[in-house]
């Protein structure tokens, strides 16, 4: 069976009803999960594709969940919250979320999330060529070429389009950049990473003004959402 198993965990059980009907309809094969305690064994045991989890759940915060389950489980976790100040966001971002929708949501907004997700974790972890609409990357020369031309980035400016390129569609704080562009865990100087963004848009963007590629978050970080454009 080529079908995608989802596992919510929220202790609401109208909600829970909602999404086993949106996710069915997707195409989904939609697991249940009531409590913490709950959605870690079942994680453990049916090793979902996606795992949709509520942040204020009974037994357990989500945060503590999202950190255990983070520990041995890689496949992609997608925050659901009432919760929309960035704080909150970008912890969980940081925790290792893959994405975070704020309730309440749109249903087709969900789904694309999602196929969104699954597809970034079968793809582009070791592949060697990637192309996105008229942006190419090629990992194994370093080479960057728009409309056949090869773009000319600094080492900093690669490591950065290299980083978002392999989180194709996740939400990417600042401070993850920080730690994985640039390898400085001790580095927290924002505009760092909002120089070097627009630098690298004025360079693969048709329009850095309007970008296509490198999406801004607000108050949270970037967005890479190469997977439209790709052929």
């Amino acid at each position: 069976m080529g079908t995608h198993s989802i596992l919510t965990i929220d202790d609401e059980p109208q909600l829970r009803s909602l999404l086993r009907v949106t996710l069915q309809l997707a195409g989904f094969e939609a697991l249940e999960a009531a409590t913490a305690e709950e959605g870690i064994k079942t994680v453990a045991e049916r090793v979902p594709d996606l795992v949709l989890l509520d942040l204020g759940l009974p037994d357990k915060s989500g945060h503590e969940v999202l950190k255990h389950l983070r520990e041995w489980y890689s496949r992609p976790i997608i925050i659901l919250s009432i919760n929309s100040e960035s704080e909150g966001i970008t912890k969980a971002l940081d925790s290792g979320a893959n994405d975070y929708i704020v309730k309440p949501f749109r249903p087709d907004d969900l789904t694309a999330r999602i196929r969104a997700s699954i597809r970034t974790s079968s793809a582009l972890k070791n592949v060697a060529f990637v192309r996105f609409g008229n942006l190419t990357i090629d990992f194994h020369s370093r080479t960057v070429m728009k409309d056949g031309a090869i773009v000319e980035l600094t080492t900093t400016e690669y490591s950065l389009l290299g980083t978002f390129a392999r989180n194709e569609s996740k939400v990417l704080t600042h401070q993850y950049l920080l730690n994985h562009a640039w390898g400085s865990e001790n580095q927290n100087d924002t505009q760092y990473v909002r120089v070097f963004v627009g630098a690298l848009r004025k360079k693969i963007e048709d329009d850095p003004n309007h970008p296509k590629f490198i999406m801004t978050e607000s108050g949270v970080g970037y967005r890479f959402v190469g997977h439209k454009f790709q052929s």
